[in-house]
C-alpha cells in the first residue's frame, strides 16, 4: 500500500503555477465559450435574416394604398392650380400700345390683324427703332398651341430677312393670299416663314405653327 502524498505536494500532471488550472477545450483552442444566446440545440431550424435586418413585410396592397395617399393631394393641387388659377394660359399681353406707336411713328405703313378667332392669344408686342429702320413685332400662341410671330418693318430686305429668318432661310417659292403674293422661306429649326415684299415695308409671318394657320395669320394682314 502506497504511503499517503503529502496535502502541499503538486502531482507531475498539474501546471506548478497558478491558483485555479488552465482548462484545455477540445482541439486545442482557448476560444470562449459560445454566448448562451447564438446557442441551438441540434434539428432546431435557422430563421433568415434573425440577427440581422428583419425583412420588409408590407404587402403590395399596402405600399398600392400607400402610394395612392401620396397622389391624391398632388391630383388635387395640379387641378386646382389649372382650373383656378389658369396654370396651362400663357400670359397674354395687349398689342394696341405697340400699334399705336408704330403708327404714330409713320416710319411704314402698318397693318393689324382682322378677323383671327379668340384662340388667337397675344404673347408679346413692341416696336423699336433700328439703326436702319423700325421694327414692330408682335408674338402670337395659336389655337394649336404653336408660336407665331408678326414681323413688320422699314429695314432693307437684304438685311431684314437674315437677321429675322438665320442664315438657314431660303425662298421655296411663291404663294398667293387675298389680293398680295407672299414668299414662302425656311427659318431657324422647323419653323417656316411667309414673307411679303412691298416697297415702304416687308411683313414677316415666321414659326413652328402649320401650314394653315402660318397663311391664317398672313391673310389676317393682308
Amino acid at each position: 500500500m502506497e504511503p499517503a502524498q503529502p496535502a502541499d505536494r503538486v502531482p507531475a500532471d498539474e501546471p506548478p503555477t497558478g491558483d485555479q488550472p488552465t482548462v484545455e477545450r477540445a482541439g486545442g483552442s482557448d476560444a470562449p465559450p459560445p454566448r448562451p444566446e447564438l446557442r441551438r440545440t441540434a434539428g432546431e431550424p435557422v430563421t433568415p435574416g434573425e440577427g440581422g435586418a428583419r425583412k420588409s413585410e408590407r404587402s403590395p396592397r399596402d405600399m398600392a394604398i400607400s402610394l395612392l395617399v401620396l397622389l391624391v393631394p398632388i391630383a388635387l393641387l395640379l387641378a386646382f392650380y389649372r382650373g383656378f388659377l389658369g396654370g396651362d394660359e400663357p400670359n397674354t399681353v395687349d398689342p394696341a400700345p405697340a400699334f399705336d406707336q408704330a403708327k404714330s411713328a409713320g416710319a411704314f405703313p402698318v397693318s393689324e390683324p382682322t378677323g383671327l378667332s379668340d384662340g388667337w392669344k397675344t404673347v408679346r408686342a413692341a416696336y423699336r427703332t433700328a439703326e436702319d429702320g423700325a421694327i414692330l413685332r408682335v408674338g402670337y400662341i395659336t389655337p394649336e398651341g404653336r408660336g407665331l410671330q408678326l414681323v413688320q418693318s422699314n429695314v432693307p430686305a437684304e438685311r431684314l430677312l437674315p437677321a429675322e429668318l438665320t442664315a438657314e432661310g431660303r425662298p421655296q417659292g411663291q404663294t398667293d393670299l387675298g389680293a398680295s403674293t407672299w414668299q414662302r422661306y425656311t427659318a431657324r429649326g422647323n419653323e417656316q416663314a411667309l414673307v411679303l415684299l412691298q416697297p415702304d415695308r416687308t411683313v414677316i409671318v415666321v414659326g413652328d405653327a402649320r401650314d394653315n394657320e402660318l397663311r391664317a395669320l398672313a391673310t389676317a394682314v393682308d
